[in-house]
């Protein structure tokens, strides 16, 4: 008597285009915590602005300022 060969089908590893995006949320306190795909897109914006109009920084100060523009 023969017995049936099984296949296991293994489940697709999931990449980095594949995980979720973790959404802006708020704490306890009611508070806005921005993701940091939306810090990184106001630093850009911060720092395009900044060269625009000739003045010198950093950025980690285009980063900080974006974070404290969007925490409120």
């Amino acid at each position: 008597m023969k017995t049936a060969k099984t296949k296991t089908v293994s489940q697709p590893k999931k990449t980095a285009s594949a995980r979720k995006i973790p959404k802006s949320k708020k704490t306890p306190a009611g508070k806005y915590v921005p993701t940091e795909d939306e810090i990184r897109e106001k630093a850009m914006e911060i720092y395009y602005e900044r060269i625009a109009r000739g003045e010198h920084g950093t950025p980690e100060d285009d980063w900080r300022e974006a974070e404290e523009l969007l925490r409120g």
